[in-house]
């Protein structure tokens, strides 16, 4: 692994840029905002690597089945697009799973519904976390808080696709799509595939000829029963090992807050002012929103007195968020919606109505 320089650059080309040092020589997309410059710079990035190839389809519908026939093969492949887009890629992320093709999908997502808007949301959370396609479908959501974590998840959502071999879909807001920071992106050396040849479309010399041909269609009940059982116990594997949290100063805290995305990273802000004038605030951060870490609010159910689920939407991490606490402490919510992103007033106002109602004092 070999470790590039620190460099400014935008949000979205630090993701294609992260892509190709992670061993992404394929993309195939079709351009919607905010995202658009993810393709763009792919489609001069590409080219300049051996062997590397940019397609822009004539819809997300072709752009999703193409992703279907190169992930078959098992190479690292990728594609973008933004909260309509998703959903026009929908069927073809069912067939990835039914039949389990490795690849990575990014969402920038934008406010909505329908076309909404293209400036910041994390309205998408139900999309990415309710399997996306049809069927008993999951897979693998990671929701990064910033910049290079983004990067980092970008990169290490190749090697969970290829471990699981499942699509992984990282969601990020217009604000990390967008912001321009810092990030070191890493060359990371693509792992020798120990199983590649066993299931993958195009090695059939290495099976003495042998055709595979992967599918999702079994007329056969019985038969799809047992594929689909093999599916949910993949599944249930990649929850009990995948699971991602952030607990930032919890131990001791009186009111928790929990977000996700750019809204948790402006929560730290909150945290440390509330501390600062005497309360006990923390923070939890879910990085893997499906599988959602439940399990990593159970310590802070038994000792805090609430918690404040902040999001860019109206409550859609919500329903996770009590879930997890089982009604043991009250969860209020605030949220914004349409592009607006809450600010650090706005959050510290809604914790400080929180302290008053649940009678915290400072210590």
């Amino acid at each position: 692994m070999e470790s590039l320089e620190k460099v400014l650059m935008k949000g979205t080309e630090a993701i294609a840029e992260a892509a190709i040092q992670a061993g992404c020589k394929y993309f195939f997309g079709y351009p919607i905002t905010p995202q658009n410059e993810i393709p763009e710079y792919m489609s001069r990035r590409l080219p300049e690597i051996p062997g590397g190839m940019f397609v822009q389809a004539e819809s997300e519908v072709a752009a999703i089945n193409m992703l279907l026939g190169a992930g078959s093969t098992g190479k690292r492949v990728m594609t973008s697009s933004s909260s309509p887009g998703i959903s026009l890629m929908s069927e073809g992320i069912s067939y990835m799973v039914g039949q389990g093709t490795p690849v990575v999908i990014v969402n920038v997502m934008r406010a909505g519904p329908g076309l909404g808007g293209i400036l910041p949301g994390q309205a998408d959370y139900n999309q990415a976390t309710g399997g996306i396609g049809h069927g008993d479908c999951n897979l693998i959501a990671l929701a990064p808080g910033t910049l290079q974590e983004t990067v980092d998840l970008v990169q290490g959502a190749f090697d969970l696709s290829q471990r699981y071999r499942t699509p992984v879909i990282v969601i990020v807001d217009g604000v990390i799509g967008q912001i321009m920071e810092a990030v070191s992106i890493e060359r990371v050396a693509s792992p020798a595939s120990s199983n590649r040849e066993s299931w993958a479309a195009g090695y059939m010399q290495e099976r003495g000829g042998k055709r595979v041909i992967l599918q999702s269609l079994f007329l056969n009940p019985e038969q799809l029963e047992k594929h689909n059982q093999a599916l949910e116990e993949k599944w249930k594997k990649i929850v009990a090992k995948e699971q991602r949290c952030e607990s930032y100063r919890t131990d001791d805290a009186d009111l928790v807050i929990t977000a996700f995305g750019t809204v948790a990273r402006i929560a730290k802000s909150v945290v440390e002012d509330l501390r600062n004038d005497g309360y006990k605030v923390g923070l939890i951060r879910p990085i893997t929103v499906h599988p959602f870490p439940y399990a990593s609010y159970h310590p802070i159910r038994e000792k805090a007195k609430g918690m404040l689920c902040v999001e860019m939407n109206w409550g859609q991490m919500l329903k996770d968020v009590k879930f997890a606490v089982e009604g043991k402490i009250p969860v209020e919510f605030y949220g914004r919606s349409g592009g607006a992103c809450p600010g650090i007033e706005e959050i510290t106002s809604a914790c400080r109505g929180m302290i008053d109602r649940l009678g915290i004092v400072k210590g």
